[in-house]
């Protein structure tokens, strides 16, 4: 999986950024680089350099054909804030794909299905809090959840919801 860190750690919308590729990425063969154009959506996920569970996250994105691509931050309130998620859709990461925020641990099934059909005036989807069971939080135990689109004003409607799964 790509992985970019953004350096300073310090995200600053304003600020100029070095971005540093890892490099213990394998080399692409052709055959690899030419099956990359047929890959899903890019997404942006902006997450804590700490957090493992918002890595497990992004690595469920990148098996189900995203294009990962991970941002570290301290500062993912302002992140927030700037793109519009309310406090109470808030979850430990953000991501974008394009102007669409995916808040928290969003399934992949449920983010192809949005970006197929989205729901008018919505800014994104949600998995609020940190939800046992839900995509990158495995932990053996599998809560109740719902995914959330929300909009900018603050109105929200259940887009999927998982019980007993």
């Amino acid at each position: 999986m790509p992985y970019i860190r953004v350096w300073p750690p310090s995200f600053s919308p304003l600020a100029p950024l070095r971005l540093v590729i890892q490099a213990n990425e394998p080399t692409e063969s052709s055959t690899s680089m030419a099956s990359a154009d047929t890959s899903g959506p890019a997404i942006t996920i902006y997450k804590n350099p700490n957090c493992g569970c918002c890595q497990s996250w992004a690595e469920h994105l990148d098996a189900n054909g995203f294009e990962t691509t991970i941002v570290e931050t301290d500062n993912l309130n302002e992140i927030k804030q700037q793109y519009d998620v309310p406090r109470e859709m808030a979850s430990c990461h953000t991501a974008l794909i394009g102007d669409l925020v995916i808040e928290g641990h969003v399934p992949a099934d449920d983010i192809v299905a949005y970006l197929e059909n989205p729901q008018f005036n919505t800014v994104g989807l949600s998995v609020p809090g940190m939800v046992q069971g839900s995509p990158g939080m495995e932990t053996g135990k599998k809560e109740d959840y719902q995914v959330i689109a929300f909009s900018a004003n603050g109105q929200q409607s259940v887009f999927r919801e998982y019980k007993d799964y």
